[in-house]
């Protein structure tokens, strides 16, 4: 092994991933140099499944950038939302907003990889183990080793975007006692375009499209989500019609896989010269499809700062100051809607019933939500 390597980087960014590749390019487009740092190889993206919702504001956001994977991504013109045996609902349309689509579905490694085709091949340095974090007054130092060397990286200003949080003292942390089945079906009819917010007892049900198929994101409590895990392509149909309803039909389920849904919250967004933003800021509940494009309003905001005022202290709690409406909306918005929906109770039935009823009947209060899952708190106000 050689000795270790000093230099001297403006803006380090741990966490190759799509919100950490999008600050890298934002700034770049505006003629700041960042490096990326990553423990994985990067080709590891390409073999990442899931599927994303992306909301009309983030494409706005991604096409400055020219990663927007145009190509694979399925557009969402309606937005069907109910709950299971309970009267009320909402249709939510493109159309009331003159817009080609309200969101898109597309799958992670179609997102990064569009991202990825934009990088410079010095963009980042994969594979690479962080050792140490050394703050300092004007100056973060990072330890770290990568390709056989000691490197020592000293940087004005350390962003991360490593993904989910630790449960670290720093970040507040509400279990939803439930976990997330994912899983792609074939529908019939087809999905004209329409996802689907089926709210049950146990848990939101998302349709979700994604080329001919939906992407199914079936939210259940643990041991049912055991359940469900365990049984064969036949039952499991039958247990997604049950939760689902008679409007269409499922056939061909794809691989499932299964993660545990936990409100995570990070207290403090910026400390010193160091930054956290996307899923490394706050990990939501999937309802609704907002995490996702959090992180990229974060990578976003960080930039048009960063660009504008420098990186001094100032800029960096000018950049939290902006980032808390929007941060602090969407964890309140999703984390009501999962508790206020996730029971069998007769009067919050009755309840959501009457609240479903006043979205689709009251235009403003309808075209306040869809506008703030759209853009989040730049639709404010």
């Amino acid at each position: 092994m050689t000795d270790s390597v000093t230099e001297n980087i403006d803006i380090l960014i741990v966490g190759a991933g799509p919100v950490g590749m999008t600050l890298h390019l934002a700034l770049a487009a505006g003629g700041q140099k960042s490096l990326l740092l990553d423990r994985r190889p990067q080709q590891d993206q390409q073999g990442d499944p899931r599927a994303l919702a992306l909301s009309h504001g983030a494409r706005q956001l991604l096409e400055q950038i020219n990663s927007w994977p145009t190509r694979t991504a399925t557009p969402i013109e309606t937005i069907h939302v109910s709950q299971k045996d309970g009267f009320g609902r909402t249709l939510i349309d493109r159309k009331e907003y003159d817009l080609p689509a309200l969101g898109y579905v597309v799958r992670y490694r179609d997102l990064a990889g569009a991202l990825a085709a934009n990088l410079a091949a010095s963009a980042v340095l994969s594979e690479a183990e962080i050792l140490d974090i050394t703050p300092g007054d004007d100056h973060v130092t990072v330890s770290l080793r990568h390709a056989g060397q000691l490197r020592t990286i000293q940087t004005r200003l350390l962003v991360h975007a490593e993904g989910t949080p630790s449960d670290g003292p720093e970040v507040k942390v509400s279990d939803y006692d439930q976990h997330a089945v994912i899983c792609e079906v074939k529908p019939t009819p087809g999905h004209n375009k329409r996802a689907w917010e089926r709210f049950t007892p146990d848990g939101p049900l998302a349709l979700l499209p994604l080329g001919d198929e939906y992407s199914i994101v079936f939210t259940l409590p643990p041991a049912k989500a055991d359940a469900v895990m365990a049984m064969d392509d036949d039952a499991f149909i039958a247990a997604l019609q049950a939760q689902f309803g008679q409007r269409m039909t499922f056939a061909k389920p794809g691989q499932r896989s299964r993660f545990p849904l936990a409100l995570r919250l990070r207290d403090t967004l910026v400390k010193g010269r160091e930054v956290w933003i996307g899923n490394t800021a706050q990990t939501l509940h999937p309802v609704s499809g907002q995490g996702f494009n959090l992180g990229i309003r974060d990578a976003w905001q960080l930039a048009e700062i960063v660009l504008k005022n420098g990186v001094d202290r100032s800029s960096l709690e000018n950049y939290a100051a902006s980032r808390r409406l929007d941060r602090q909306g969407s964890a309140f918005f999703t984390d009501r809607i999962v508790k206020a929906f996730s029971n069998d109770c007769g009067p919050l039935k009755l309840a959501r019933g009457l609240g479903l009823l006043a979205l689709d009947v009251f235009p403003p209060a309808r075209h306040f939500v869809a506008k703030r899952m759209i853009w989040g708190a730049r639709a404010w106000p």
